[in-house]
């Protein structure tokens, strides 16, 4: 066992099976998290990897418990655990803080946890809630500019966590047979309800107030408390989608955020607040691996309903926009046509027009336009939930049901086209050596040189 770093005063190394007192849930579930990092290398090494950490061969991974550190502040607020990873000569730290159920990290506590990092050299404070945040370097909190000058900060849910440890397990990615197990039990712990461990399951009451605001005719500031609360939860409900993706396709399912947001997540609200403002939409899309496209949803506070699409390009060996519809219509005649269009792109600047696949499937030379072939097409599904949209719980349902069955039903089967092979002629005839007495005197003397 390595030496313990000189700041810390006391810490127990994290336990699989934790003695701990019965109200202490949360340092129950912590300490499993953490000897399972420990001790499940493939596990280890795919958490930490959010961190930008790589954690090699050599590499070791120590985990603490009820930590008291040299440098405390004013000790009202002491973490919950102490990640040390060792490679080399190199050592990174970062103090833990979870909580579990319906408890909720505060401004206050991880600020404080911020300053007691940068007291003792820390480089990173983790903090593990039931609380969502679009990627592991954001947080759902909004903290001072100043406060995260101190440390780094980083921000795990459990769903995240039960959802990286099952994807380890269904892929088969833990090698040791004894780590597969002790991985499979946090994964059967973590799945019990006495757990505490949470889904997103509500929009906030300001949803409801976003909302009849909209059906009022009235305009929405995008710097509202109100809209930000909405933008607030929206960007931690997509978080929640992805991680359902990622469990029930078995692949890494990942939002796509642009560049810009991906170090500066105030940017990102603050632009998914002004889109909601001027359109009365929310947006996100989700990347699928070696799916045609990214997965684009829409929430619409105008219809009160939500949408789910995918683009493909028409197959370049067809010429006409029926054939080229054909094509499309041929890899969706398994899909439960209900809800679902077809929207053609049409080359220029026309106006892109719109079927149902009900009425595709009776007759495609209907989307035919005179003069013009589609470029591509987009498969849209829609839902109009109608009242229902601004039921704050049924909201979430109707979209973690609507997505994953959008994906199944059209996702999963269409394909990219792919220009065939070259196939050899019918004539295999080779090329006659050339006769030079009918050349010219310039080209005779061309192939004497090269001769």
């Amino acid at each position: 066992m390595s030496d313990r770093p000189a700041f810390l005063i006391q810490g127990e190394r994290a336990r699989l099976f934790p003695v701990l007192a019965e109200n202490s849930k949360e340092g129950r579930t912590l300490s499993i998290l953490l000897s399972c990092m420990e001790n499940v290398q493939e596990f280890g090494r795919s958490m930490l990897a959010d961190f930008g950490l790589r954690i090699g061969a050599r590499a070791k991974i120590e985990t603490y418990t009820e930590v008291v550190l040299k440098n405390s502040g004013s000790k009202k607020f002491r973490p919950d655990g102490l990640i040390v990873v060792r490679s080399g000569s190199k050592t990174w730290h970062a103090l833990v803080e979870a909580k579990v159920g319906k408890n909720e990290l505060s401004n206050e506590q991880v600020e404080s946890y911020l300053e007691i990092a940068k007291m003792n050299g820390v480089d990173a404070v983790l903090t593990i809630s039931n609380q969502f945040a679009p990627l592991p370097s954001h947080h759902p909190l909004d903290l001072s500019f100043q406060s995260l000058r101190k440390a780094q900060l980083f921000h795990w849910s459990w769903k995240y966590v039960l959802t990286i440890a099952t994807l380890l397990l269904k892929r088969e990615e833990v090698s040791d047979d004894d780590q597969k197990v002790i991985l499979n039990e946090m994964v059967r712990f973590l799945t019990h309800p006495s757990a505490g461990v949470k889904s997103f399951d509500q929009m906030p009451s300001q949803w409801t107030a976003v909302l009849e605001s909209v059906h009022a005719g009235g305009e929405i500031s995008p710097k509202s408390s109100d809209v930000q609360d909405v933008i607030g939860a929206w960007h931690q409900e997509i978080r929640d989608l992805c991680l359902v993706l990622s469990r029930q396709l078995n692949e890494n399912v990942d939002i796509r955020v642009p560049r810009p947001h991906l170090k500066d997540p105030m940017a990102r609200l603050k632009s998914d607040a002004e889109k909601l403002a001027e359109t009365y939409k929310l947006y996100a899309d989700f990347v699928i691996p070696n799916a045609v496209s990214q997965v684009s949803v829409a929430a619409d506070f105008g219809k009160r309903s939500i949408y789910a699409s995918m683009r493909v390009a028409a197959p370049g060996d067809r010429k006409s926009t029926k054939a080229r519809l054909n094509w499309l219509l041929r890899q969706l005649k398994e899909s439960v046509p209900d809800n679902i269009h077809i929207k053609l792109i049409w080359p220029g600047r026309g106006q892109n027009t719109l079927f149902s696949l009900v009425d595709l499937q009776k007759d495609s030379s209907v989307a035919d336009l005179q003069g013009k072939v589609a470029t591509s097409f987009e498969v849209i599904y829609a839902k109009d939930l109608a009242a229902r949209f601004g039921q704050r719980k049924t909201f979430i349902v109707e979209l973690e049901r609507a997505v994953p069955a959008f994906y199944e039903q059209v996702g999963q089967n269409l394909k990219n086209w792919q220009a065939p092979a070259p196939r050899i002629s019918d004539d295999k005839a080779e090329p006659r050596s050339v006769n030079t007495d009918s050349l010219s005197a310039d080209a005779e003397r061309f192939v004497e040189e090269a001769d």
